[in-house]
């Protein structure tokens, strides 16, 4: 195998491991899943006696290879990848010969891949509540696992909750029964059949409901919140459809929706078969359904064909994005398109602006040599990687022609991880007769320059003309054209153009005070509930130094828990001085009830670090 994963201790060059049988059970009292991980390894090359595996604050009570003890040691602990767990062999194995090896583990309550919730945390505030979130390096803080996208495996799983609960698993449900060592429990059982790296191994347990949205989806969610999303999300069928007309059978069989408590710290998370999504999409007119396009397409690029280290994050995002875009344009049409477009071109922006244009981790394919994925986690793998794309598909000859490569890409490369490296000779060995074409693109500067992209499309701007407007008019007016704004400047605008609108405003310099109060005079901007609105509505009023929105920004940084949203709320709060000490104060008190990854990231972006 090529490149060596920079994040993991494993070598899937040596041994790797193919499937896994799961059995444990969540512990709510002790904050612990406690179990066995069977793998089943294969030698991949001669005379195998050792196997590396990820680990992060797990213990291990025992390890066996075809039921033979084997001797176990943990290496030296890193401080983002954990620990190396060596195991080795009680014989030796040749190459292609397996060997079941199976580890007795149990997590830490202060695991980084799970969160556990109180009764009193949950939305009905009766019973537990336990998610998991691995992407990009967390499955080794479950179990011990090649933790390398480079290595897919199937699973197999039995899960044992107390029996009030539900457990659901990124995987097909295969039965439930009574578990026989505990009458208060029960096991849920669960079937992955497609080989999927360790980072979509995913488990929810708690109080959840389900209603039926299409002929292959449930959404779950606490009672309290179901039948608001199964409104929300009811276009999931029609995008799943388009998705499969653009790049090809969905081949996962169940396509569910989890909506998760407000702390999870992504908008969505691909995991297969059972989408988990953050309960801030719920807005009530289906304008945040893009992320279920998103999540969705990953079912293609991400999921089928991977990225092989987290350096290459932008052929899983870019190409999903370029997808989720691909659905928007059939289900609403081509303007829209290309309006979501350049609202992403904004988002990147403004990622650049806040990380700094010759910041190495704004280059599209990063070195992370020693470097935390979830520190360098921004929208430009998504953003950057969508634009060369977009570009490549305008230099190539259009959505059509360029919508026949991305299907023969998936194709190629189905069950893979691959690198950058295998896209571009895909890519040439594809478009053969536009050498010439491909040649211009100025590659390195696209791969490996730090900043915005060399080159930027073309967007029509049909959608986004309005929002242009109004937001010059904004920019330009003295105190005494403040009289000339109007609830009426909205009236024609969707929620969608709204977002553009604030984004506009936010990569300008901050405005008087006296702007954004008749801002919100007019516009009433305060009773939107929309989080996509309301965040970048909150952002502008803190950046204009307006106090009044301090406890409204503060509300909600920790309301909810979308690192898109928390992150950004609380640096401009701790930006504003009036607030500094303020903003450490309220993160202090909350930061015992966050999402493990994202009060290690505001407390890096506040300077509270542990």
């Amino acid at each position: 195998m090529a490149a060596q994963d920079p994040c993991s201790f494993a070598s899937p060059s040596r041994c790797l491991t193919r499937h896994l049988h799961l059995r444990c059970r969540a512990d709510f009292g002790a904050r612990a899943l406690r179990g066995t991980a069977a793998f089943t390894a294969r030698a991949e090359g001669e005379a195998l006696r050792c196997l590396v595996l990820d680990t992060k604050d797990l213990q291990v009570f025992k390890v066996t290879v075809n039921g033979q003890d084997a001797k176990f040691v943990f290496g030296e602990k890193h401080s983002f990848k954990g620990t190396p767990l060596e195991i080795t062999l009680p014989f030796e194995l040749s190459r292609g010969q397996e060997a079941i090896v199976e580890i007795s583990f149990e997590s830490s309550p202060k695991s980084s891949a799970l969160q556990w919730f109180t009764p009193e945390q949950t939305s009905g505030k009766k019973h537990p509540f336990l998610f998991s979130q691995c992407q990009a390096t967390h499955c080794r803080a479950i179990l011990p696992c090649q933790d390398t996208p480079a290595v897919k495996l199937t699973y197999y799983a039995e899960i044992s909750v107390p029996k009030e609960l539900v457990a659901l698993m990124s995987a097909n449900r295969d039965g439930e029964m009574p578990d026989p060592e505990d009458s208060s429990r029960k096991i849920y059982r669960f079937s992955q059949n497609v080989p999927i790296p360790c980072y979509l191994i995913a488990l929810v347990v708690g109080a959840l409901e389900s209603r039926e949205i299409g002929p292959r989806t449930l959404v779950w969610a606490e009672k309290e919140l179901v039948d608001k999303s199964a409104y929300e999300f009811a276009e999931a069928e029609a995008m799943l459809k388009t998705a499969e007309d653009l790049a090809g059978p969905y081949v996962w069989g169940q396509y569910d929706l989890l909506v998760l408590p407000p702390s999870f710290p992504y908008g969505g998370m691909e995991n297969p078969c059972l989408t988990f999504v953050t309960p801030t999409l719920l807005a009530g007119d289906r304008s945040l359904s893009n992320v279920i396009a998103h999540e969705i397409s990953h079912s293609w690029t991400g999921n089928l064909v991977t990225n092989k280290t987290w350096e290459h994050f932008w052929l899983n995002e870019g190409h999903t994005v370029y997808l989720e875009r691909r659905i928007g344009g059939r289900l609403f049409g081509e303007q829209f398109r290309h309006f979501q477009a350049l609202g992403g071109w904004r988002e990147l922006q403004n990622t650049i602006n806040t990380l700094g244009d010759k910041n190495p981790v704004t280059n599209l394919v990063p070195n992370l040599s020693e470097v935390d994925p979830d520190v360098a986690y921004s929208s430009v793998p998504y953003e950057k990687g969508f634009a060369l794309l977009f570009y490549l598909e305008q230099l190539l000859g259009g959505p059509d022609v360029f919508i026949g490569f991305l299907k023969a890409y998936i194709q190629q490369f189905a069950y893979k991880s691959i690198v950058t490296e295998d896209w571009k000779k895909f890519l040439y060995s594809y478009f053969k007769d536009k050498v010439d074409v491909l040649d211009k693109v100025d590659w390195n500067s696209w791969f490996h320059a730090p900043g915005m992209p060399p080159v930027k499309p073309t967007y029509d701007m049909t959608l986004a003309n309005a929002c242009v407007a109004l937001s010059q008019r904004w920019i330009k007016a003295k105190e005494s054209d403040l009289g000339s704004f109007s609830s009426a400047d909205l009236k024609e605008m969707s929620s969608q153009q709204l977002i553009e609108f604030l984004a506009l405003l936010l990569l300008e310099a901050p405005f008087p005070v006296s702007h954004v109060q008749r801002m919100q005079q007019v516009y009433d901007f305060n009773a939107i509930n929309n989080s996509e609105i309301r965040f970048r509505w909150l952002r502008l009023c803190i950046k204009s130094k307006w106090e009044e929105a301090i406890p409204l920004a503060l509300k909600m940084a920790t309301d909810q828990g979308r690192l898109k949203f928390t992150r950004p709320l609380f640096r401009d709060l701790y930006g504003f001085d009036k607030c500094r000490d303020l903003a450490v104060k309220t993160f202090l008190e909350h930061r015992a009830s966050m999402h493990p990854v994202t009060s290690m990231l505001v407390g890096k972006d506040l300077k509270q670090d542990q």
